[in-house]
């Protein structure tokens, strides 16, 4: 089991297994098994269904885990919700911090406002994965709980499973290809043999929730950065509050403990007087070698774990599988060339690589010592005052800035036209989100008028790709062209046709039967 992945409390959707009967099943009709129905799960079946691939979803426990978990749903996330037409109902369920708040022991309080572009969805992962289970039962899904994986092995063209369940009787599945987002301790990752590179962080966090009286904005998530430590307070629906922060691992879960700790490292007059929760928990920052092995894969937590700062462990895992799913309908679908998945290990172990590295970092400031967090302090004031905050922290905690390497195509991209997206990065905020029937790559023009010097080759290349590719024109101070992934990341840009046909060769690599 996933440490982040929550279940429906139905228990009734396993397969009808014989009390101690064997069975094997060939998994012609869903040539995608997913193993771990944590959000991350949850999503990649949604996607694929949503695409049209028959999915099936595995579960090893018997029932969700409640609580809130992670809860910072970061805007690429938010994009993935919106895709499945669950992001209003999100909304109506969590809370929108407005800002970063970071109070030094001086007195002086940074505050980074996010803006929309990067403001998170403050959401308790119970409430997001329910909501994820009802997107999954209307595409026609379900979640087989109780069902645990003991053994994988794979083919050139298989894989199979060796599976218990609830009842005991065990089953041998056989399908195409495999995803595993089983969590942490990933059954999947272990079976294929695939080393889980890393280490742990010797540091403990407590994780308090209940309710806090006293005067502090609600806002905003607040950071206390003080000479005795730092404590963390996260708003979260319902008028209830999270508190953490690096405390010594002996320290008990107890509520008088934790409002020690608020009493010596936030402001007088916090009162912690109702605990719905308190624990502890370490992290380790882990990546697996490699997220595929043959027709296999690992996403979310069985891929890579790091440090919670942040909030970014949930909002990686889904993004995990975006880029997956499309990439995995395509070729299932005969769209696109089985090249395509080679993508899939080196663009997400970047971006893990990124989030392990960032977080590392954040934690090990987060329990600096006295002369070492007088140092964080004075640099943190240093980026507010020269907007550093403002450009760059909050963009790169909303997950604006990750970036893939530029392989997808099998080469280097020329180098894009000032003013223009590079390759790997995200689709840019002003670009119109796409709409229905553009599932896949999407061209567009973009220039003050009608792009007619641009129009005749854009319309030659979507014509040639009519599966894959849709064309539009988009009105830009700039004259040029965006080549556009399904996941919301920039796959080619220029500025004139010559360059755009170019784009011809790498783009039918990727196409199947080119």
């Amino acid at each position: 089991m996933s440490n982040d992945q929550d279940h429906d409390q139905n228990q009734d959707h396993g397969p009808d297994h014989g009390q101690n009967q064997d069975r094997t099943a060939e998994s012609a009709g869903d040539p995608v098994v997913v193993v771990g129905a944590g959000p991350c799960g949850l999503v990649i079946a949604c996607e694929l269904l949503r695409l049209g691939v028959p999915t099936r979803l595995l579960e090893a426990d018997s029932e969700p885990h409640t609580g809130s978990r992670a809860v910072l749903l970061w805007p690429p996330t938010l994009d993935v919700l919106d895709g499945l037409g669950m992001l209003d109902d999100a909304q109506a369920r969590g809370v929108r911090p407005a800002a970063l708040a970071y109070h030094m022991p001086d007195g002086k309080t940074l505050r980074v406002a996010l803006g929309k572009a990067n403001e998170p969805l403050v959401l308790p992962q119970q409430e997001t994965t329910q909501l994820l289970l009802g997107v999954l039962e209307k595409l026609g899904g379900r979640v087989e709980y109780g069902v645990r994986v003991t053994d994988v092995s794979t083919a050139d063209d298989t894989v199979t499973l060796a599976t218990e369940g609830p009842d005991g009787a065990t089953e041998t599945i056989t399908a195409p290809w495999l995803i595993g987002a089983d969590g942490v301790g990933s059954t999947v990752r272990q079976k294929l043999g695939i080393p889980f590179e890393g280490g742990s962080v010797p540091m403990t966090f407590v994780l308090a929730e209940g309710e806090v009286t006293g005067d502090f904005g609600r806002d905003a998530v607040q950071y206390f950065l003080g000479h005795k430590g730092a404590v963390l307070l996260s708003p979260l629906p319902g008028g209830l509050v999270r508190i953490s922060g690096p405390v010594a691992p002996d320290m008990p879960m107890t509520r008088e403990a934790v409002q020690q700790m608020l009493d010596e490292r936030a402001p007088a007059g916090l009162r912690y007087v109702s605990a719905t929760s308190i624990d502890s928990f370490t992290s380790q920052e882990r990546i697996a070698r490699t997220l595929r092995s043959g027709r296999a894969f690992l996403a979310g937590d069985a891929a890579h774990v790091h440090s919670v700062v942040g909030g970014q462990g949930l909002n990686l895992g889904i993004q995990d599988g975006r880029n997956l799913a499309w990439k995995l309908a395509g070729v299932i679908q005969g769209t696109l060339s089985p090249a395509v998945l080679d993508s899939y290990t080196i663009e997400r172990r970047a971006v893990a690589e990124q989030v392990v590295q960032t977080t590392g970092r954040m934690i090990r400031q987060a329990a600096a010592g006295p002369f070492a967090s007088r140092v964080r302090n004075g640099v943190w004031a240093l980026m507010q005052a020269t907007g550093t905050l403002r450009r760059w922290y909050a963009p790169m905690l909303a997950g604006r800035l990750t970036r893939y390497p530029d392989v997808l195509f099998g080469a280097p991209a020329p180098k894009p036209p000032r003013g223009l997206p590079a390759p790997g990065t995200r689709t840019p905020a002003w670009v119109p989100a796409a709409g229905p029937g553009q599932e896949g790559f999407r061209l567009l023009t973009l220039g003050p008028g009608d792009a007619a010097a641009l129009r005749p080759a854009a319309e030659r290349l979507a014509a040639a790709h009519p599966d894959v590719l849709t064309y539009g024109h988009v009105s830009h101070r700039r004259t040029g062209w965006l080549l556009l992934r399904p996941d919301g990341f920039v796959a080619a840009s220029g500025k004139d046709a010559p360059q755009l046909a170019a784009i011809e060769g790498p783009l039918a690599r990727i196409v199947a039967g080119r």
